[in-house]
Parts: C-alpha cells; structure tokens; sequence
C-alpha cells in the first residue's frame, strides 16, 4: 500500500511542472488557488467528520501545523521567484536538496546520519542533479535566485519535517484540510501584497488550475503527506526527488520529447540511493531501533 501511496504522490506532483507552465496565471496566484481548493476538499468532510479530533488538538499540533503551512507558503513564494531569475536546471537541483536540509536539521536537534544513509542520499541527490544540469551562473540577478532556491529547499525539508510531526497524532484529512488552508490564506497576502491578480483567467487557465489542484495537491501532497505517519520525513523527501525524472518521463509520453540518457542515469542513481536509505531503515528495524530512528539512519 505504501508503494502504492508513494508511487501516486510522484505521478501527481511530476504533472506539477508541466501544467503550471501550460497554465496562463501568475505562478503565485496557481499556488493560492490549488491550497485554497486543496483545502476546502479535504478541510470541509474534516471539520462535519472530525471534529472531536480536531478539538483534541494539542497546543504542539497547532504550532507544528502552523510551522508546515508557513514553510509551504513561503517555499512556493521562493521557488517561483528563482525561476524568474535564476536558470530552471539551477533552482530545480537547488531545491531538491531538501533531502540534505533535513539532516542538517537533524544534526542540529543532536540526530546523527549514519554512514549508509549519509552515502544513499548522496547518490540520489548526484542523480538529481544530473537530470536537472545544475548550471550555476555568476549574475547578480542569477545568484540571488540560487540563494533563493536554496532557501525554498530548506523550506520544503521543514515542511516535511513539521508534516511528520503532526501527523503523529492527526490524521491525513484533518492535517492537509489544515495546512493547505492556512498555506492558502498566507498565499494570499502574498498575492495582493504583490499585486497579483486572482481572478479574470481564460477557461483554459481555470483547467490549468483545476487539473494542478487534482494532480499535485489532492493526489500528490496528500499521499505523500499521508506517508508521513509511518515513513520519516527523510526517506519521504528522498521519494520527492523522483518528480524531477518523473516530470521528464511524463513531458517525453505526452509531449513527445526526446530524453537525454543522463535522465536514465539520473533515475537509476536516486533509485539506488532511495534502497540503500530504505534498507538500512529495515535493517534498524530488525535489530531492535524503532521506525523513526532507522528510518533517519540515527546511530
């Protein structure tokens, strides 16, 4: 089932991408309505169906859910904004190192990385970034968008991070109905506090929109989120750098273009560094560690 689950959450935030550049909106303003949709989708049956659990929220709960939405929030604001200074290749490969951001978060809470995870993350970052070109470059304009996808990296390991805490105690509707909708709402003062308009979109855009909420945010986010219960924030990051061959594979099936081998390469690198993670998660559970210090590679 978790494959199953995993499997979904990269189809859907693979389609991410290509759909948003087909989109005729401003990229805040896609972000701010697939949050707002996302939100009432699964907030609205969360608040009629759970709302015992929702009043048993503890105070940790709402701060960690809070945490996760601001992260998510302002890791969009960021990688849209680097995509408009900086290349694609570069603010994608810097993005992707949320994987390495979440062991330095680790490390700072006094959680270390062990060797085998350290190298497993390793190969799947070198995969990433084989695919993506990782073409730094030297303008003023360029290297404030790298800092920025740096920053929006850094984001998204916390969002992932904040995710798994929460999800702890709170189930997967009641958590996404939540986060996207306070993600939502900070989106929106992003929106008007840069003059973006929410409105006034062909009908092709509103498909745009309606197809990214569906793909990315209510199958995507939410299986990945869902994973959280019982995988690590790690190892569910590591499975998110698979969108970046994923969103080639599906521009090479639907598009028609052609894929550069390194893509292959790239794939076969992240797979093999996503095993090496998982088995050592197995290999912690058969000796006694429990699934959270395994799955973090904690020695």
């Amino acid at each position: 089932m978790n494959f199953v689950l995993a499997t979904a959450g990269v189809l859907g935030i693979s389609a991410s991408g290509p759909i948003m550049a087909a989109t005729a909106a401003p990229a805040l303003a896609i972000a701010f309505w697939r949050n707002c949709l996302g939100g009432i989708v699964m907030g609205v049956p969360a608040a009629v169906s759970r709302r015992g659990e929702l009043k048993r929220m503890t105070r940790a709960d709402r701060t960690w859910t809070a945490v996760a939405a601001t992260a998510l929030a302002l890791h969009f604001a960021c990688f849209i904004t680097a995509l408009q200074l900086t290349s694609v290749a570069a603010a994608t490969a810097l993005v992707c190192l949320q994987s390495a951001w979440i062991v330095v978060f680790n490390r700072v809470r006094g959680i270390r990385t062990a060797p085998a995870v350290a190298a497993g993350l390793g190969l799947a970052l070198m995969g990433a970034m084989l695919i993506s070109g990782f073409d730094l470059r030297l303008s003023p304009a360029a290297v404030t968008g790298d800092i920025l996808a740096l920053l929006g990296g850094a984001l998204a390991g916390l969002y992932t991070m904040a995710g798994g805490r929460v999800r702890r105690t709170l189930s997967t509707q009641s958590y996404t109905g939540l986060c996207y909708g306070l993600c939502a709402v900070l989106l929106l003062v992003l929106c008007l506090g840069f003059g973006q308009p929410l409105v006034g979109f062909s009908t092709e855009a509103w498909l745009g929109i309606l197809g990214v909420t569906l793909a990315a945010q209510l199958v995507g986010h939410t299986a990945l989120n869902h994973l959280l219960a019982v995988i690590s924030p790690l190892v569910v990051s590591m499975i998110i750098l698979l969108e970046i061959p994923g969103a080639a594979l599906l521009a090479a099936l639907f598009l028609g273009e052609t894929l550069p081998w390194v893509t292959y390469l790239g794939l076969a690198l992240i797979l093999a560094g996503l095993a090496v993670v998982v088995l050592f998660q197995n290999r912690g559970r058969d000796t006694g560690g429990s699934g959270a210090e395994a799955a973090l590679g904690t020695d």
